[in-house]
């Protein structure tokens, strides 16, 4: 590859982003956890939050789990969330709130991965060690002109040693944050800016009319689908909001009364009455939908009604409505109470 002109391009087109502005590992680590399987176009309002609010690792720290994934909320993947925060109270407590300096070592905090410890140590440390992530898999594919699988092992095996062969050893954080930025802006998944290119003369798969097809990625993905029911049960200026503790999607965060039924999409008078009783509802009247929605996540489609019900005694876990903004929520909650109650 001519890294040169990979460069040259960079230096003309490279986006202000302020994670660029820094060598700061806190602020690097953030972003780069940030930006996990998100856009910059949704993370940048989410790292300029959580810089104002926790403008070092220290404080960050000091938050509580409801107040970062508050923070978090709208943004998806909450583990990243948790992580984000688990791994803040292990550098402060284990590492006297220094990051470490070392891809290896870096490897060793919790939700940090290959690509995210190879970013802060080339990034910061100027560590040569080449990132890899779903923009440089489709530069190098395209660029060499190879369909081996990406998401196999031999694929990664082969991946992994052709951008460590390609990183420019002198100045490893700039190359790697070149290549990406080539792969976001100008090489993209559709439509790629191939008579434009830097590299079109000696990209093989732009010569062979094969830049459509890479790069190869075997679909594993089984989507399950899911019939989620919410209760809007009100009483006196209060709703049901409770924890949940369960693994799994959301977890940590806060939910209305749920019944989950199967495809039918149908809820039973035996699971109204478990409902009832485990809440301590005495309900005024049936159940009403207000609405019905679906939300699409990886792995899962949920399908979800909401429901309105009113209780003649207090039942159990209830807030006031004037409190909930107080409380991290999944987005399409949210975005229900926002409507019907906020």
């Amino acid at each position: 590859m001519n890294t040169g002109k990979l460069l040259e391009w960079y230096r003309q087109n490279k986006r202000d982003l302020p994670w660029r502005q820094t060598k700061a590992p806190y602020k690097i680590w953030l972003s780069e956890i940030i930006l996990q399987q998100t856009q910059v176009k949704q993370g940048l309002p989410y790292y300029q939050k959580f810089v104002t609010h926790y403008p070092t690792v220290q404080d960050l720290a000091a938050a509580s789990e409801q107040q970062v994934l508050n923070l978090w909320q709208g943004l998806g993947y909450y583990s990243r969330a948790r992580n984000l925060h688990f791994t803040a109270k292990n550098i402060v407590n284990d590492y006297q709130g220094k990051f470490p300096k070392t891809y290896k070592d870096l490897l060793k905090l919790k939700g940090v991965g290959e690509y995210t410890a190879a970013a802060i140590a080339s990034f910061c440390y100027n560590e040569p060690v080449a990132v890899l992530d779903g923009n440089v898999y489709r530069v190098l594919s395209r660029l060499f002109g190879i369909d081996t699988p990406i998401n196999t092992t031999e694929g990664k095996k082969i991946f992994k040693q052709l951008a460590q062969n390609q990183l420019d050893k002198q100045q490893p954080g700039l190359y790697n944050q070149a290549i990406m930025e080539f792969g976001a802006l100008h090489c993209k998944p559709a439509q790629p800016q191939c008579v434009t290119c830097p590299l079109s003369s000696e990209c093989v798969a732009f010569q062979t009319g094969q830049t459509e097809n890479l790069p190869v990625k075997l679909s594993k993905v089984k989507v399950k689908q899911r019939y989620l029911h919410y209760f809007l049960v009100e009483w006196q200026g209060h709703i049901i909001l409770e924890k949940r503790e369960s693994k799994g999607i959301w977890q940590n965060l806060y939910q209305l009364p749920l019944i989950e039924t199967g495809p039918k999409n149908s809820i039973s008078d035996k699971d109204l009455r478990k409902l009832y009783k485990q809440y301590q509802i005495i309900p005024l009247n049936k159940p009403v939908i207000l609405e019905k929605t679906r939300h699409k996540l990886t792995h899962q489609h949920l399908h979800i009604g909401f429901w309105q019900l009113k209780s003649l005694q207090k039942p159990l876990s209830i807030v006031q409505k004037t409190s909930i903004r107080d409380y991290p929520l999944p987005i399409v909650i949210a975005k229900f109470l926002d409507n019907n109650i906020l």
